[in-house]
């Protein structure tokens, strides 16, 4: 498997659903409740279509927040597949803060070998192959750039370097009362802590870039909002692990719903 080449597609992808995305955002859209109460507009469905529209040519199936859901004895049999969440960060969207995201990941065996993350707003991508152990950075002046013009304005990602003062990421929107009692840990080591706040995938990518040391998660989250941030984050050295199981994070489990997990760089 040629794996830059589904890459390249996913880059395509992620940049035709951000213009989606941003066409939607500059407009009064409407909110609709789904079933589990959680907020969707017209860019979810939106993106959703434009993303599956390059994904549904290659030979993998697409594991998707706006698909309809897949029974895990058919999904079971999948060594590899696409899983995709189109706007992630829906409440942020919804804010107008420019912290929402298009999550777009490979997974083979349950592990993620490439990710990308575009942030449409401020037109950032974050792309991954994890097999060379790469993550770039790219900032964009389109929506329309080439593959080319991505790789040539790429910068390599490396995580910060110890020292005396400890980051910590914290949801935008989803602080939770443990997150809290860990900040509290973490303080008695001695160290300073301080919490960056920030939405959607983007907490990966800061870990990934060095603005940040450490993202613990508990609280819910899905398969979707979590796979292309930890190809990213795997390709630069950091972990993501389940407090459920001290493993790395599996996907195309039965329960697509994530355990807790601790994202931090490997020691």
């Amino acid at each position: 498997m040629i794996v830059n080449k589904y890459l390249s597609i996913a880059i395509e992808a992620s940049l035709k659903a951000g213009e989606i995305i941003m066409d939607v955002y500059n407009t009064s859209f409407n909110i609709e409740l789904k079933d589990d109460k959680s907020p969707l507009t017209e860019a979810d469905s939106r993106a959703n279509d434009m993303i599956n529209s390059y994904l549904i040519d290659t030979p993998f199936p697409i594991i998707s927040e706006e698909n309809k859901q897949i029974p895990y004895p058919e999904r079971k049999s999948w060594d590899i597949c696409w899983i995709v969440d189109p706007v992630d960060g829906t409440k942020e969207f919804i804010k107008r803060n420019g912290e929402f995201t298009v999550n777009i990941a490979l997974v083979k065996k349950g592990k993620p070998i490439l990710g990308v993350i575009y942030v449409p707003a401020s037109k950032t991508l974050y792309f991954a192959n994890v097999n060379e152990n790469k993550a770039h950075k790219s900032n964009l002046t389109s929506h329309d750039s080439s593959i080319e013009k991505v790789r040539s304005c790429a910068l390599e990602l490396k995580p910060k370097k110890d020292n005396s003062e400890i980051q910590v990421v914290g949801s935008r929107s989803h602080m939770s009362s443990e997150t809290m009692d860990f900040v509290n840990e973490l303080k008695k080591s001695g160290k300073d802590v301080t919490i960056v706040s920030k939405g959607s995938s983007l907490k990966f990518c800061l870990v990934a870039e060095g603005n940040a040391d450490v993202y613990p998660r508990f609280a819910p989250t899905m398969e979707w909002d979590t796979a292309a941030g930890q190809a990213i984050c795997n390709a630069v050295g950091v972990d993501v692990i389940s407090e459920a199981t001290n493993q790395t994070l599996l996907y195309n489990k039965n329960n697509l719903l994530n355990p807790w997990f601790i994202v931090n760089k490997k020691h």
